[in-house]
């Protein structure tokens, strides 16, 4: 069973999450050759506080 954990910045629509999970269920599923039944996913979001880049924190960019 393929379990998968997807990191993002909050602020994502619902419609945006259903639609990346079918889409990565598939790419998964043609890939490895299992069901989609099997396919697990987690999306974990993170508030834009604790998330940086180049020593920036990402809120501070908005």
């Amino acid at each position: 069973m393929p379990i998968l954990q997807v990191e993002m910045l909050k602020g994502r629509t619902i419609e945006q999450k259903r639609n990346m999970v079918k889409k990565v269920t598939d790419a998964v599923t043609e890939t490895l050759d299992c069901p989609k039944e099997a396919v697990r996913i987690i999306i974990r979001e993170m508030e834009l506080e604790n998330f940086a880049s180049a020593g920036v924190l990402r809120a501070d960019n908005e």
